[in-house]
């Protein structure tokens, strides 16, 4: 394989800002959802379980298109995958607008999240194309997702003045979609990196279903539902728990998803500083070390020390997805990164619907939200547990080594 700084294009600086807009973009409407559901419920008249669905369908798609669509990535090239699924998704905002009915719309989220999951999976392999080596890889993941940060708390903000104006919900996904359009004529003008073209009979449905035998894959995969399921059980339930604080930290328990998502963007971009400086494994452990004691702290101290340390633990959550993304789509040759992103985004998705569902289950048996924040603190406890053993043994080491002489 060519070197890949003979192929790195001029317009390398537009690839990669076209791509942390891009995830801020999309953010801007998935993390709005929580905002979202109270005016829908209100509107249709609808139970909170229905009203999940606005969550739970977008979930769905992404987690289709990223197991049954990732290939694309890798047989259509990166630029028209991203071309598509944001035209896709540009299409999909806009008709939101036209649509006045529950059913119309958990239709339009679905559409919406398999669009996200044909684009995002061609984001992500075009990450591996624009790095220098397997821990530049993991640094600019940590800043895509710190821009996808900054989109988390900018959508909720939006509706928020949106409905305070007394206009629509609708009109985030009409800005949206304008923001996309414009990502789509600027996609159109780059020149992307070349890449190996692997050949059809690697790159399709099956051979990207046959990666799932692959231990490292699915190694990653697990990582990824072990975290989603711990930052779920912030941004769905921690407002519940809190609910009926009465204390001197009032004013933090009323924003304390809004502190969450700040403190989770800018560690994100404090994460790809600190990674150039410490090995990965090091951080890992030692953030996933300090989420634990978060959520012990907050299960036995109660709200009065829940509202400090929950919003805290964002700062902590900020640089473990994003890496365990980097390292587990960067152990595979990049002819493959669209594929084995898809499996591990396929696995997130599934999470975010799953272990939120199963906290508040376990909430509703035993009548308290403390209740499904054990389940979260377990889970926080084998995140833990599994980058402890990571920081140790290292598992990893001699395939990212060996990837970096082959791939980069």
């Amino acid at each position: 394989m060519k070197n890949a700084a003979a192929t790195r294009p001029v317009n390398l600086m537009v690839i990669t800002w076209l791509t942390y807009l891009m995830f801020m973009m999309f953010a801007m409407t998935t993390d709005a959802v929580g905002v979202i559901i109270p005016q829908i419920i209100k509107e249709f008249g609808l139970t909170m379980t229905e009203a999940g669905a606005f969550h739970y369908a977008t979930m769905a798609g992404i987690a289709l298109a990223g197991l049954g669509l990732g290939f694309l990535a890798d047989r259509m090239g990166r630029k028209w995958t991203i071309i598509l699924g944001l035209a896709m998704f540009a299409l999909n905002s806009f008709l939101f607008a036209a649509g006045n009915d529950f059913l119309f719309f958990c239709t339009l989220l679905f559409i919406s999240g398999l669009s996200i999951g044909v684009f995002k999976t061609g984001a992500l392999a075009l990450i591996g194309d624009i790095s220098t080596s397997t821990q530049s890889h993991t640094r600019v993941m940590n800043m895509v997702e710190g821009f996808f940060g900054v989109g988390a708390i900018l959508g909720p903000l939006i509706v928020t003045q949106l409905l305070l104006s007394e206009a629509s919900w609708k009109w985030l996904y009409v800005i949206a979609g304008v923001l996309c359009s414009l990502l789509i004529l600027a996609a159109f003008g780059v020149k992307y990196p070349t890449t190996h073209e692997p050949s059809q009979e690697t790159v399709n449905l099956k051979a990207s279903l046959a990666m799932m035998k692959d231990p490292y894959a699915m190694a990653f995969s697990g990582l990824a539902m072990l975290y989603v399921g711990v930052e779920t059980a912030i941004y769905v339930w921690m407002p519940t728990l809190l609910a009926g604080y009465q204390g001197p930290a009032m004013w933090l328990a009323l924003y304390a998803l809004s502190v969450f998502f700040v403190l989770r963007a800018a560690g994100r971009f404090f994460g790809s500083w600190m990674l150039a400086r410490l090995s990965w494994t090091v951080v890992m452990a030692l953030c996933s070390g300090a989420i634990l004691i978060c959520f012990v702290l907050a299960l036995f101290g109660g709200q009065s020390l829940a509202v400090y340390v929950l919003p805290l633990s964002g700062l902590f959550m900020s640089v473990i997805y994003p890496t365990i993304n980097s390292k587990g789509i960067s152990g595979f040759k990049k002819a493959q990164h669209g594929a084995v992103g898809g499996i591990i985004l396929f696995f997130t998705c599934l999470s975010a619907v799953i272990a939120p569902l199963a906290m508040g289950a376990i909430s509703d048996v035993f009548g308290d939200a403390k209740y499904g924040f054990v389940l979260a603190t377990v889970l926080a406890a084998l995140l833990f547990g599994a980058l402890l053993f990571n920081l140790i043994r290292d598992p990893s080491a001699s395939r990212l080594k060996a990837l970096d002489v082959s791939e980069y």
